[in-house]
């Protein structure tokens, strides 16, 4: 990455290079912007930025998968308006950091990143907090901090309404391990899953238009779930403050149907999130299976965020031997499955699902392993990173 950065900029002086992980959902999906629980793992792909200073008062941001320059005066970064264009989470990171008291400095910038975009992987989220960190580099925040002004990006500059489980886990992934986090507290605790188990996220290569829009809608329908079940619990400030969902079905009535099936999801997955975590404490493979099968027919169904195809991968999935589990994870409506199989099943099932695949979408899907990575970082010198493809 030095040489392809000398070749783009010439010079290499002052180079530094920062890497933020993608990553995978286990389970607890769409409920991180309701303020409750998720088990994520940060992936060993990555999104790698290099950077150093420039003397002309620019912001220069290449794209190696793009292949594309973006030139920006340093001083002007907060008149700037969204291009809708990838450009638009670095410069929205850039405006996070200098509202933080840390003027962006002009530099050269070189970016490779080996999570798929559109994959459910969250490109977005490793693409901020690695260039978060080459934006400070070196100036210190707070880990926590540094999760909170990427989602901060996302929500006021790109105005999408997400939670901080993408952003929180790049920064604080941790090697062999998931990590649950409580959404409220923005506490976390380590997790250690099974031996004998390896998870696989599975492409569809497919990311359907709407997803942006029906984000937005589910958010708002959750809220409007929270509005109206205040007439019977008037502390409630999010889904999470709904007991479970024994409580939740004795007023669902209060609710129009679409709006209850919603809340019926978020509520109930955060049940099975701390079912899940108590089911690999004891090594029930089998149970921690069935409630990631659980958690994706209430995403099919209830949240209604699959699509054909993610349905497709889960239940070819489950018709091969050595699988214990699978389900969607990301947003919907494209994007990843994760499953959860015997590692003596890995090849057999990578063939049967890939063939069923193209011959059903005349697509080839990627196939990736989900090995639980450490959080963002600078890289050392003696660091190989990926090339891109």
């Amino acid at each position: 990455m030095i040489e392809a950065f000398r070749k783009l900029y010439g010079s290499t002086d002052g180079l530094r290079v920062f890497r933020a992980p993608g990553r995978v959902n286990v389970i607890g999906e769409h409920t991180d912007y309701n303020f409750g629980f998720v088990l994520p793992v940060a992936l060993d792909l990555a999104t790698f930025v290099a950077t150093a200073p420039a003397d002309d008062g620019k912001l220069r941001l290449h794209s190696e998968q793009r292949g594309q320059t973006r030139e920006f005066d340093v001083a002007r970064l907060a008149e700037l308006a969204p291009s809708h264009e990838w450009t638009d989470y670095p410069i929205g990171v850039a405006r996070q950091v200098a509202a933080l008291g840390f003027p962006i400095q002009p530099a050269n910038i070189l970016i490779r990143s080996t999570v798929p975009e559109g994959s459910g992987l969250s490109s977005s989220a490793a693409l901020e907090v690695s260039c978060a960190l080459a934006f400070l580099n070196g100036r210190e925040v707070a880990p926590i901090e540094l999760a909170k002004l990427c989602q901060r990006a996302e929500h006021e500059f790109l105005g999408m309404p997400c939670g901080i489980m993408d952003q929180y886990i790049s920064v604080f992934g941790r090697e062999h391990s998931a990590v649950e986090i409580d959404c409220r507290s923005l506490d976390h605790q380590l997790v250690k899953l099974p031996d004998g188990v390896t998870f696989l996220a599975v492409n569809t290569m497919v990311k359907h238009a709407l997803a942006g829009s029906a984000y937005k809608e589910r958010v708002a329908e959750c809220a409007a779930a929270v509005t109206a079940l205040r007439q019977k619990f008037p502390s409630a400030t999010s889904l999470r403050d709904i007991d479970s969902l024994d409580q939740f079905e004795t007023v669902a009535h209060l609710l129009p149907p679409v709006v209850a099936r919603r809340a019926r999801h978020v509520i109930g997955e955060d049940e099975r999130v701390a079912r899940f975590i108590a089911a690999s404490a004891s090594g029930d493979l089998d149970g921690m299976g069935k409630l990631m099968v659980a958690s994706h027919r209430s995403l099919q169904y209830d949240y209604e965020v699959s699509c054909v195809e993610l349905d497709f991968l889960v239940d070819h999935a489950l018709m091969t031997d050595g699988v214990y589990g699978s389900r969607m994870t990301g947003g919907g409506f494209g994007g990843c499955t994760v499953t959860m199989l015997r590692p003596a099943a890995v090849a057999a099932f990578s063939d049967r699902i890939a063939h069923a695949y193209e011959r059903r979408f005349q697509v080839t899907p990627r196939i990736y392993r989900c090995n639980p990575s450490a959080g963002a970082g600078p890289c050392t010198s003696f660091e190989t990173i990926p090339a891109v493809g």
